[in-house]
């Protein structure tokens, strides 16, 4: 075996990086084990320990903290851990209209909405189906018209032509995106939610958010529809405001009934130089024992200053003196909840000034000045008008980029409008008046401080430099936020997924188990039937498991239950080759060769076999990676990664045990005196059949086409067709009609389906109500009204799960399924025709592709509604579908190539007649054994997955479990037996 030596290499290396990723779990999980012994079941104590912890080194030799550690081990997703899944569109439509400064042109409004509907229905690019429209309707006028002004006049020229202003509308429509996406952000870190995950979704104007843990749906709802409000506020500086919060630390010592806890908080000197403040707030937990009683003395003579670190430096002389300028605190993130309620108390509410407002920085400072903790500042805003409102608003602001100064360091530049100009002229002359005391000014947005600027100088053509110690992305995201308040683009919420942790629970309990149980099937059946051989496949096997956990934790991949799912099935996969291996080994042995020949021979001839059938698995996988979302994402990247480990360990590392026994002259066997004879001597005449097969096939297929027409088409699920769906656990078992009944009151004109999800007591309900309503109440209104439906039930009630598809997100995932299965037929009829050579090859493999797919929609017509779980029509069963495919395209490849092997044994490049039908029966009947061994094991992987995985993707499990035995089916009878009927001299 050649390359030995680097294949060890690559082996350990890969193993030392799969063990260091998933070291992480074992350091966090400790941590946390710790955490709840330390709170004996109580919550906030448990969540303040690890708040203490974050910044404490827990990883050994390495020092790593217990946050950085916690970023680093496996996420888990939504299904298993609990959480929303929100999907927000940003209204374009609006956004244009804003931009033409609301007019009240009937053509142009009339454009917009003609675009909106057309974007509803499957649409691309909203701008230019708007621009289309519009020139429809108003040929002669020019759409700089209405977007060009003063406010605009460098970026869009009065006398643009449409083209130009279409392309200043899609940049205006990016920046729109990008804007919304930063300021969701700031929301969602201001929220508090532990590992958010964020991402827009390319081509769309659509960011996808994940909040691991988030059940409170009307908060969630408020905090990420509310309008965005930038402002500008004058700022107190540190001197001003010390002689308020020292008499704030005053009244609070002497009101205060300092209770004693178990857990010491950090507190420092207030006259240390500010350095050592701010490593104060990330003490170790070390610290903190040594000095518990000192810190709980000092924390109730001055319980805000023991949270609150006043900047300040020490002079020349050594004296320590108030740091100037705008921030007023220093204080750690776990402690800013309640610096937030000792301002909210009622004696301290009274001695604040009313012109006084406390924000916080939108983020913690530089991580290299506090030791690694999170620290926040806090500002002291001045409210200086009657009214309370800002010195000026976010509408002031024309333009912001970011740029550079003359030595080359990143800046943004701000423009004004001519009102914005005249009055920011004023604010700056203020500020600037004093030399030796020059205010700041802070730009806020969702109350919370971006940036406060110190005025150098009075700024009277409302251009502004931003200047300070900023990195490239800093000022690109500062031009972004100023530009937020200039030109309103709503977002609303298309698209919820809400799963409580109870069912998250479940689900992990479902899905280990079924893991288990699958992997040990595999094990056992290995170990039975290739008798030696087989315990070095289960070798193999589990080296593969531990390299994709490994993989997938440090790629950061986030592990969902289509994901496991996934693993599973390539377990089930990855016996495939070594199956390939051992019967071709087999067939060497029985040929007399011995067993180093026949092992070698047995790799080398099967190698061609094992590239083929993985590469179409692969390609599949990617292409479902890039159509799917979300689940599918997760079971897509499982797939992938596992296919690649799967060749590297049955292939490579196989080999390597199988030398090493050769080696040490050690009796390898490939099978017992049951098993080693199996399917030998078999003459089944295929081809002779196949009309038959087809006969079978096609009735099968007109039955489905029966079912579809008078079960009125297909049960589509709501990502296809949009919708609101539930799952609701009821205390006792109930009947899906006598719930039916009850919604359909409270559910009036609107399509609603109740059927069991698993259990008799759980239900899934799907309604299509009030669903194309964007008001920002419908999902209250709808939630209320299923609430008082299922009340009229008489039985408690648990909504476990809920889960909103708007009509325009329910149009793309229809759009990118189809694109998804012709896509995938094209890719392998190109690989097929380029790799065999042969054309009617890769027609015959792509008419078996789609014979499967129209078999597998016809059981899915005929058997829904009588199985006792539901049949859905949605992105999983597409995730499905491709699956299938690729089962197919395994196998057919494997054929194919023997009979390509066969052919060049032969020395001719084709075959015509009773020769050619003699070959692939003699290509189908050897490679028989491999097709039934491979098909039997995935099959029994799933079945286990089936019985054993949960409700929630028994109908994605059942697609594949039927498109296995199709896929085999259909290797054997139609795709290699239509070569036949699609060639020459038949």
């Amino acid at each position: 075996m050649q390359g030995k030596g680097f294949i060890k290499f690559m082996a350990i290396l890969l193993g030392i990086v799969c063990v260091y990723s998933l070291s992480f779990n074992f350091v966090t999980s400790k941590v946390e084990k710790d955490a709840k012994a330390y709170a004996k079941g109580n919550v906030d104590k448990e969540k303040a320990y690890l708040d203490s912890m974050a910044t404490v080194p827990v990883y050994p030799v390495f020092g790593f903290n217990y946050q950085f550690c916690k970023e680093k081990e496996i996420n888990l997703g939504l299904d298993l851990k609990g959480g929303m899944n929100v999907t927000m569109e940003i209204s374009l439509s609006e956004l244009v209209k804003s931009l033409a400064g609301n007019t009240d042109d009937a053509n142009f409004n009339k454009a917009l909405s003609t675009a909106q509907t057309q974007l509803n229905a499957g649409g691309k690019d909203f701008i230019a189906l708007f621009v289309d429209e519009f020139e429809k309707l108003s040929p002669n006028v020019k759409l700089a018209d209405f977007f060009s002004n003063q406010d605009n006049a460098k970026l869009l020229k009065a006398n643009a032509s449409n083209s130009e202003v279409k392309n200043y509308l899609s940049k205006e429509a990016t920046s729109a995106i990008d804007r919304s996406f930063i300021i969701i952000r700031s929301r969602i870190d201001g929220f508090g939610v532990v590992s958010p995950n964020m991402q827009k979704q390319e081509g769309t104007n659509r960011i996808l958010i994940e909040m691991p843990g988030v059940q409170d749906k009307e908060r969630v709802h408020k905090l990420l529809q509310g309008s965005a409000e930038l402002q500008f506020w004058q700022v107190y500086n540190n001197e001003e405001v010390y002689s308020i919060m020292e008499n704030i630390n005053k009244t609070l010592a002497s009101t205060l009934k300092i209770a004693e806890t178990d857990a010491p908080a950090t507190a420092t000197d207030t006259t240390a130089k500010s350095e050592s403040k701010l490593a104060g707030l990330a003490k170790n937990k070390d610290t903190k024992d040594s000095a518990s009683v000192k810190t709980k003395e000092l924390t109730k003579s001055n319980p805000l200053f023991a949270v609150l670190n006043v900047p300040t430096y020490q002079g020349e002389n050594g004296q320590t003196s108030l740091r100037p300028g705008p921030v007023v605190g220093w204080v750690a993130q776990k402690d800013t909840a309640k610096v937030n309620a000792y301002f909210k108390r009622p004696e301290i509410a009274s001695i604040i000034p009313q012109s006084f407002k406390f924000m916080w920085s939108v983020k913690p400072m530089d991580v290299a000045t506090t030791n690694g903790a999170k620290v926040f500042e806090l500002y002291a805003i001045k409210a200086t008008a009657m009214d309370g409102k800002p010195d000026l608003g976010g509408d002031a602001i024309s333009d912001a980029r970011h740029d550079y100064d003359q030595k080359g360091r990143p800046e943004v530049t701000m423009y004004m409008t001519g009102d914005g100009a005249t009055k920011w002229k004023k604010i700056t002359a203020e500020a600037a008046a004093d030399p030796n005391n020059k205010k700041s000014i802070a730009i806020v947005l969702d109350n919370t401080v971006y940036s406060a600027p110190t005025v150098q100088n009075e700024i009277p053509n409302g251009i502004s430099s931003i200047t300070g110690n900023f990195t490239v992305n800093d000022t690109q995201d500062l031009a972004n936020i100023l530009k937020a308040g200039k030109l309103p683009a709503p977002a609303r919420i298309v698209g919820e997924f809400v799963v409580g942790p109870s069912l998250g629970q479940a689900a992990i309990d479902n899905g280990l188990l079924s893991f288990v149980l699958a992997f040990i099937v595999i094990l056992v059946f290995m170990a039975l039937y290739y008798n030696k051989a087989g315990w070095v496949a289960n070798l193999a096997l589990v080296i593969n498991l531990f390299f994709i956990m490994g993989i997938l934790v440090s790629l950061g991949a986030v592990l969902t239950l289509p994901g496991i799912a996934g693993i599973v099935l390539v377990i089930g996969l990855s016996v495939d080759a070594n199956i390939l291996i051992f019967e071709r080994v087999r067939e060497e042995l029985t040929l007399g060769k011995p067993t180093p020949v026949a092992i070698k021979e047995g790799f080398k001839h099967a190698m061609s076999s094992i590239i083929d059938s993985n590469v179409t698995v692969l390609v599949l996988g990617v292409i479902l990676f890039i159509f799917g979302t979300g689940p599918v994402q997760g079971f897509a990247t499982t797939l992938c990664i596992g296919i690649l480990s799967s060749l590297f360990c049955a292939v490579l590392i196989s080999r390597l045990v199988f030398e090493w026994l050769l080696e040490k002259k050690s009796n390898i066997t490939f099978g017992n005196k049951h098993t080693i004879h199996a399917f030998k001597n078999i003459a089944f005449n295929f081809v002779g059949h196949r009309k038959i097969y087809y006969a079978i096939s096609t009735a099968i297929i007109v039955l489905g086409f029966i079912f579809y027409f008078k079960n009125g088409g297909l049960n589509l699920g709501i990502d296809f067709k949009g919708g609101r769906t539930y799952i609701v656990h009821f205390d006792k078992g109930m009947h899906t009609e006598d719930v039916k009944s009850k919604l359909a009151e409270v559910f009036p004109e609107s399509e609603t389906i109740v059927k069991t999800a698993g259990a008799d007591n759980e239900l899934k309900i799907t309604t299509t109500f009030h669903i194309t309503d964007q008001n920002a109440g419908a999902d209250k209104l709808v939630e209320k009204a299923l609430k008082d439906g299922l009340a009229k039930t008489g039985v408690n009630y648990t909504i476990e799960s809920n889960e909103k598809v708007g009509p325009i997100i329910a149009s793309d995932i229809v759009t990118r399924a189809y694109g998804s299965i012709l896509f995938s037929c094209l890719v392998m009829f190109i690989y097929i025709v380029v790799r065999f050579k042969k054309l009617n090859y890769g027609l015959g493999a792509v008419i078996a592709l789609f014979h499967d797919v129209l078999l597998v929609l016809s059981f899915y017509t005929i058997l829904d509604g009588v199985l006792p779980f539901s049949l859905e029509i949605g992105q999983d069963f597409i995730a499905a579908i491709l699956t299938v495919m690729g089962y197919t395209m395994t196998e057919t490849v494997v054929v194919f190539d023997r009979i390509r092997e066969k052919l060049a044994e032969s020395g001719k490049e084709d075959l015509h007649g009773e020769e050619r039908n003699k070959l692939i029966n003699f290509a189908l009947n050897s490679t028989l054994s491999r097709t039934i061994l491979t098909s039997l094991t995935v099959f029994f992987v799933l079945l286990v997955i089936f019985i054993f995985g949960g409700a929630s993707i028994r109908g994605f499990i059942f697609a594949l479990l039927i498109g296995r035995v199709i896929g085999t089916y259909s290797s054997l009878c139609i795709s290699t037996p239509i070569v036949i009927d699609l060639g020459k001299n038949k």
